[in-house]
């Protein structure tokens, strides 16, 4: 597959929305990201993708072309339309998102770019989830929401009534370990010295044992 899409690219083909539905979910993420650019974004209106498989590097160049694509589409179509590319969304498109009443599955939720994820608020992913927000509870203590509730303010989480527990509490601070300093040269200088006469001190205690 990797060979034929190499030989119709050398060709001078373009990869329009007939070769993107050619190649379709199973090898899109066989395209490097020089062969990504090459894609017109108005083709993805007519193509069916979804490149939750792929890279980080391919879902994120594939979904700002998609929201090129169809940022002229009013909700609730524009979502529908995004939805399998935010693997690669950004956390400002997803708090945009959560303004939306957009109603994200869980399963779209988890899978989205982990830095992105770990950008949102409670009160946004209220915004995002909408009436699938108690399947967050599911979810608790499995990564990535576990990494995010303890991100959290245990206040904050309280406020969305499901039951969420394991954020930081009121009062509480992250303890931060200090590292260890790294030693001065000045400090090191008597080690240096030591290490310097090493040779010579070696020279000077084999010709005494050789006299004695």
């Amino acid at each position: 597959a990797s060979a034929v899409i190499r030989r119709y690219l050398d060709l001078g083909n373009p990869l329009n929305a007939a070769a993107l539905n050619a190649i379709g979910t199973r090898y899109i993420c066989l395209l490097n990201a020089t062969e990504l650019s090459m894609i017109d974004p108005s083709s993805l209106k007519l193509a069916s993708l979804n490149p939750s498989a792929c890279s980080q590097t391919t879902k994120d160049i594939l979904y700002l072309k998609a929201k090129r694509a169809f940022s002229d589409q009013p909700f609730p179509a524009y979502y529908n339309l995004i939805e399998p590319y935010l693997d690669g969304a950004p956390g400002v498109d997803l708090k945009a998102l959560s303004k939306d009443n957009v109603n994200m599955n869980i399963s779209t939720f988890v899978n989205l770019r982990k830095d992105s994820l770990m950008s949102l608020t409670p009160s946004e992913v209220q915004g995002l989830l909408g009436i699938y927000l108690s399947e967050l509870k599911k979810w608790q203590k499995k990564p990535p929401v576990w990494e995010w509730v303890q991100r959290q303010k245990q206040s904050e989480l309280d406020k969305l009534q499901i039951g969420l527990t394991g954020g930081t509490q009121e009062g509480y601070i992250n303890i931060v370990t200090p590292k260890f300093q790294t030693p001065s040269s000045a400090s090191l200088s008597p080690v240096a010295m030591t290490l310097h006469l090493l040779p010579a001190l070696l020279i000077s205690f084999l010709m005494m044992s050789i006299l004695s």
